[in-house]
């Protein structure tokens, strides 16, 4: 066995580096030597009371390490409660986070919405009413209406005047053949 095996066993039997090992040994050693002694009663007394002070020191050393023991348990337990809290305090920030991503999202197409509404609304704008357009519509219909009523009235005046050119014609050459057939004869 090494030198390092040595030291680490004794810092394990140690404890918590308070001499508890040493201690007991002491303890042991001394209470060896008070029942083998022939010592005086005051010494036997002393040896007595010197192992009763001993002891008290290793009983308070244990109770002081279970307590450090169940401090460190109770402590542990706090800091494990703590992570439990913090995981589902970065859990629900995750939700919270991801809720907002999407009333995000949803604000943003509200407001590409509204953009596109408002230039559309812009555009229209600048387009003359229902009521304007349909009296523009009626005025043009009109004036159709109108052009359509010259437009037969000419072609009537045309034929006609086509009726009375063809019958000025008829007349003519029926004039002509009767001066030539006058010439004629």
């Amino acid at each position: 066995m090494g030198d390092e095996e040595i030291i680490r066993r004794r810092l394990l039997f140690d404890g918590e580096g308070t001499g508890d090992e040493r201690r007991l040994n002491v303890l042991l050693k001394g209470f060896l030597t008070w029942c083998n002694s022939n010592d005086s009663v005051e010494e036997t007394q002393a040896s007595y009371a010197r192992m009763v002070a001993q002891i008290a020191q290793c009983e308070f050393a244990a109770t002081k390490s279970l307590r450090c023991c169940e401090m460190n348990t109770a402590e542990q337990q706090h800091y494990d409660d703590l992570y439990n809290q913090i995981e589902e305090g970065i859990v629900a920030a995750k939700k919270d986070i991801e809720a907002t991503k999407k009333e995000l999202q949803e604000a943003r197409q509200i407001r590409r919405n509204k953009m596109e509404y408002d230039a559309l609304a812009a555009i229209i704008q600048t387009q003359p009413d229902r009521k304007t357009n349909q009296d523009k519509l009626a005025l043009l219909r009109q004036e159709l209406e109108a052009s359509e009523s010259e437009c037969q009235k000419l072609e009537m005046k045309l034929e006609q005047r086509r009726k009375q050119f063809h019958l000025l014609i008829s007349t003519i050459q029926g004039l002509q053949q009767l001066l030539a057939d006058d010439e004629a004869t």
